[in-house]
């Protein structure tokens, strides 16, 4: 699509989300939506065409969310990353998306964390994870700033209902990993990824929420354990721990989040414990797909390998006591690459 988006959004429609750490605002809030749409993706260079934005402003979210890669940082001077997010903040597609009033939100992965498959012993994460707030426009006075690691939590309405976005973070705390003679990461068996000060965290996000549908991001992959590259897989313990705390906490209208891959796919699994399947869908590849992915094995993919710039979108809209969701993989020009209808707490 290269026309402007269609007008603004309508007065009324957002209900901003604020971190569960932060103080809530005394001012009346305003009225829930009668659909609430979220748009995110992720792998996104500053340096080159981004065709994406019209349309995702076009769909009118409310939320944007960016699930990692933001920038191609890469460095660990401060100057170089501010820079480069300086420059994606202006682009002109983005700009219009913030600008119609849509609410940006957001978590990193490597490459906005400052070094390729960086882990926890990275020395500067302190330090970007101040410049990537920066980007996000957290505020100065944001406990998100004081707190070691860039996780964070947001509500949203839409009717009566409610949905929940947990943004993890999978750099700060993770374990390191290690790469065999063909460049194959080697599973770390006990390894962890998110330190036992989120674990706690995420378990009291879960445990005390009174939300409809729970949407949690990762920049690296959930459930596909497969391919050779980054992923929860790498870290079993870790990724069995995170499945085990869903069953303990049983959160309604569970749904999955992440990107890294450089390709767009959904997955569907049946995790002990719950009485519905959960989904992950992974958005990866806005400015730079993996085209030459045609064939990558997953078995627990429902839909096509998306192997062109793409970005993905919920549609939330009440049902009764329950909230339906539609998940669409979307490209450019107004092209659905896939489209899965979920029900959610059947």
């Amino acid at each position: 699509m290269k026309t402007t988006a269609r007008g603004l959004l309508a007065a009324g429609l957002l209900l901003l989300g604020q971190p569960v750490a932060r103080a809530q605002s005394t001012a009346p809030a305003p009225t829930p939506a009668a659909e609430l749409r979220l748009a995110f993706g992720s792998c996104n260079r500053h340096d080159l065409p981004q065709p994406l934005w019209d349309d995702i402003a076009h769909n009118q979210p409310q939320v944007w969310i960016w699930l990692g890669d933001n920038i191609y940082g890469d460095s660990d001077d401060p100057a170089v990353l501010r820079a480069k997010y300086q420059a994606q903040f202006d682009q002109p597609g983005y700009r219009q998306l913030r600008e119609q009033g849509t609410r940006i939100i957001g978590t990193w992965d490597d490459h906005d964390y400052g070094r390729n498959d960086g882990d926890k012993n990275y020395p500067f994460k302190a330090q970007n994870q101040q410049l990537a707030l920066d980007f996000l426009q957290e505020p100065a006075d944001s406990p998100r700033r004081q707190q070691a690691g860039i996780y964070a939590s947001y509500e949203y309405a839409v009717g009566r209902r409610k949905v929940k976005v947990i943004l993890l973070d999978d750099r700060y705390f993770q374990d390191p990993l290690f790469r065999d003679s063909a460049l194959v990461y080697r599973p770390n068996p006990t390894g962890d990824v998110l330190g036992e000060a989120q674990w706690q965290w995420l378990r009291q996000q879960l445990q005390n929420s009174d939300a409809d549908a729970h949407i949690i991001g990762s920049g690296i992959q959930f459930l596909p354990q497969e391919h050779r590259f980054e992923k929860w897989a790498n870290f079993p313990a870790a990724r069995q721990r995170l499945l085990r705390l869903f069953a303990e906490t049983q959160p309604k209208g569970l749904l999955l989040v992440s990107g890294d891959r450089h390709i767009g796919e959904m997955s569907k699994v049946s995790v002990p414990g719950l009485k519905q399947p959960v989904y992950e869908v992974t958005s990866s590849g806005l400015t730079h797909p993996a085209t030459q992915n045609t064939s990558e094995t997953n078995h627990y993919r429902v839909g096509p390998l998306v192997n062109e710039k793409h970005y993905a979108l919920f549609r939330f809209r009440p049902r009764g006591r329950r909230l339906a969701v539609t998940a669409s993989l979307r490209g450019d020009d107004g092209k659905v690459f896939y489209t899965e209808k979920i029900k959610l707490n059947r």
